[in-house]
């Protein structure tokens, strides 16, 4: 997989890419992340990549010239085969199935804002997709790009150890994950459920779904209407609801 990144600040984000398996997943040649700095593709000799905005008002726009040029000089032949999003307030809220339909392409451009935004036509004529990772402003774009790609790189084949790993994760299923333990088997008197010690597989990963669907229905019970429950489940649901 191959993901472009256009940011004022590549230095920002360079030393996270860089790091654990993001870093490793790299290494092997799982995926390529490139990091662009838009104003090398400003047309003025100040590199200038805002401007006051039409009509008044605070703050500072992006400006068209730079995204569009840094975008079709990277991009290339492969503009069209590519989905460039644009992180941004507006955009459809990140969540797990969003991460699994991003990792299912070849290839994305990430395109970080900064200041009051982007100008419209970038929206309107550059990006195919918007997204935002929550209802809260941040001052750019390069936090919300490495939350998508952290959680999409995660999820090629190959990049975690356990291939069942990312399909055990909190939201996979449309549910959150139930509890985890490891040694020492008691601490402090509190001790590690005696199933997980028990070696029975089934009755452990009986035992998992359950604290699963409880824990969901205990603090996202919003998660559960559309969650992949069984015919029991659901009817479980509903008599102690």
């Amino acid at each position: 997989m191959k993901i472009e990144v256009f940011t004022l600040f590549p230095d920002v984000m360079a030393p996270y890419l860089s790091a654990s398996i993001l870093g490793k997943a790299q290494e092997a040649g799982l995926v390529e992340i490139g990091l662009h700095n838009i104003r090398d593709y400003a047309p003025d000799r100040h590199s200038t990549t805002d401007d006051e905005p039409y009509g008044g008002g605070g703050g500072m726009v992006m400006k068209p010239e730079p995204l569009f040029a840094a975008v079709e000089t990277v991009l290339g032949e492969r503009l069209g085969e590519t989905r460039v999003v644009l992180l941004t307030p507006q955009g459809r809220v990140f969540k797990q199935a969003i991460a699994q339909e991003l990792a299912s392409l070849r290839r994305i451009a990430l395109i970080s804002g900064r200041y009051e935004g982007v100008d419209e036509r970038v929206r309107e004529h550059l990006a195919d997709d918007e997204i935002s990772i929550g209802d809260y402003v941040l001052t750019g774009g390069e936090l919300p790009a490495l939350v998508v790609i952290d959680a999409v790189v995660r999820l090629l084949p190959g990049v975690l150890g356990n291939e069942a790993a990312s399909t055990q994760d909190s939201h996979s299923e449309g549910l959150l994950e139930g509890p985890h333990y490891t040694r020492p088997a008691e601490y402090r008197g509190w001790k590690v459920p005696e199933v997980l010690r028990s070696g029975d597989h089934a009755k452990i990963a009986a035992w998992r779904r359950q604290q699963s669907v409880r824990r969901t229905k205990e603090r996202r019970p919003d998660l559960l209407e559309q969650a992949n429950l069984s015919p029991e489940e659901t009817e479980e649901q509903r008599q102690t609801s």
